[in-house]
């Protein structure tokens, strides 16, 4: 498993659950001196920053880019893909499909979280999710859906029914974001949501019972790892959590747990 930290650019999203907000050259830098093995980007837009910028940093600094967020699209927009209006959903695939072309350049799959919307259609969820996953394919990356907590969405809240969704449909190159947060609030044992939702599990986001850094909070990370490791996981544990009590301390406690468990 690798470490990872987000890296965000989005006005909007202050009060979210994003690590490093400084220019990216200054953020690149320090998610390299503490140690991360990369970088998971949360932009405006694909055209916020260059895809040689973002190439050029990131080998300066050893850094590879784990993923890239698209909620600005919500966030800037209020666009998500089951919205009940045609003209919306078409604006939403477009941000989406914007971003996963972004992120397939440099081999790094886009995630759909918020964009996924509060409510919606489960038919037109599969559609889209088949239409993004394709997409993805295209760079030989797969694409990322995310269950989110009750209080974020109704569509998919636990690992196990995202799963089974995903099999129904044969939703291929579709793979499930475990976020520990959300599963905090949702899963009855986060180490059994794990093993059970197993082979759909493509990225992780490592955050504590409060959304802090891991160690801030009360979730016992152990057995979380050691499931992770009995599914084989080999993927990014990513920091999304508030930067608290200030971000290069979140940043560090969280590069601190990560070597005490791998």
């Amino acid at each position: 498993m690798k470490s990872a930290i987000t890296l965000s650019q989005v006005p909007e999203a202050l009060a979210g659950p994003f690590v490093l907000r400084t220019p990216l050259p200054e953020a690149f830098a320090t998610a390299a001196a503490i140690g991360f093995d990369a970088v998971e980007l949360f932009l405006p837009g694909p055209d916020f920053v260059s895809v040689d910028e973002v190439k050029s940093l990131a080998a300066a600094h050893r850094l590879a880019i784990a993923a890239v967020g698209t909620g600005a699209g919500m966030l800037r927009h209020g666009l998500s893909i089951t919205d009940p209006t045609e003209e919306k959903r078409v604006a939403a695939l477009e941000f989406v499909f914007s971003m996963i072309d972004f992120g397939g350049q440099f081999g790094a799959p886009a995630i759909l979280g918020s964009m996924q919307g509060k409510t919606g259609d489960l038919d037109i969820l599969a559609a889209s999710l088949r239409r993004c996953a394709d997409r993805a394919a295209r760079h030989g990356i797969p694409f990322i859906y995310e269950p989110l907590n009750r209080y974020e969405t109704s569509l998919f809240n636990r690992l196990a029914d995202a799963a089974k969704f995903l099999d129904h449909h044969d939703l291929k190159n579709v793979v499930l974001l475990a976020d520990l947060f959300h599963m905090n609030i949702e899963e009855r044992d986060l180490p059994s949501a794990i093993r059970e939702a197993g082979k759909h599990i493509g990225h992780v986001h490592f955050a504590d019972s409060n959304r802090q850094a891991m160690g801030f909070g009360h979730t016992a990370p152990q057995p979380i790892i050691a499931a992770l490791q009995e599914i084989q996981y080999t993927g990014y544990l990513s920091a999304e959590i508030f930067p608290l009590p200030d971000p290069e301390s979140a940043a560090r406690q969280t590069m601190l747990s990560i070597r005490s468990l791998i």
